[in-house]
């Protein structure tokens, strides 16, 4: 089939049948980039309840039926998954990561007054589950060589257990992003540090609770950070 040389987007041939088809087709990845939204790029596993319509980008790693999509768009359509081949000048509002990103033509890269290789600022936005004990460590991670400005957060499912309050921090000072925190739904974090924080690991956030143990809930946060390109390879 003739497609189109840069969205790739299906042509109708000389007499050809069921013409609807093709056009639907192509009205379908039309729909899919203009004003592009990606869910994530991050995204390994092809979530079964996707939208319709829903694009991702496809990382290295990502599981089947993604796994031979690597560097690739996939677009939620009729239940499956149709797939379009992203070109270099491509800007994207990414959802998870709540920021602008442009395709180099090899990685999505976050957008700054300073470009692609001056300070970034970004945000990793994630619901954390909260399971029974004492403290909980966030799944979602800190990214290595991150300066933090600050966490935020929303509790969006309430926060039960025999607990008074909480506090939120990392191993090593259990309280830095807030304590005294509300349990209730919609109670929510506003933690600044004095000035930007580095981890140069990889590092979870850690829920703990106060007067009580933690039973269940789940907290919206929102980690602010810097982070330095480095120049591309040459």
């Amino acid at each position: 089939m003739v497609k189109s040389a840069n969205l790739e987007l299906p042509l109708v041939e000389a007499a050809q049948a069921q013409k609807h088809v093709t056009v639907n087709e192509s009205l379908i990845r039309l729909d899919a980039v203009a004003q592009l939204v990606l869910q994530s790029i991050t995204e390994t596993t092809p979530p079964s309840d996707a939208e319709e319509g829903a694009v991702y980008a496809v990382p290295a790693g990502a599981q089947p039926p993604w796994n031979a999509a690597t560097g690739l768009l996939a677009v939620r359509s009729n239940g499956g998954w149709e797939y379009i081949t992203p070109r270099e000048g491509w800007q994207a509002w990414i959802r998870d990561a709540q920021g602008v990103f442009l395709f180099d033509g090899i990685d999505w890269v976050a957008q700054s007054t300073t470009g692609a290789v001056g300070p970034q600022l970004k945000t990793l936005s994630f619901d954390q589950e909260i399971t029974a004990g004492s403290s909980v460590a966030t799944s979602a991670l800190i990214p290595a060589n991150a300066s933090v400005i600050g966490v935020t957060g929303r509790v969006i499912s309430e926060i039960t257990g025999d607990l008074t309050s909480w506090r939120l921090g990392v191993n090593t000072s259990d309280n830095r992003y807030g304590s005294g925190l509300g349990t209730g739904l919609n109670g929510y974090v506003h933690g600044l540090t004095g000035s930007p924080l580095t981890y140069y690991s990889a590092t979870p956030l850690q829920l703990t609770a106060e007067g009580g143990d933690f039973a269940g809930g789940t907290v919206r946060l929102v980690v602010h950070m810097i982070e330095l390109g480095i120049p591309a390879p040459v």
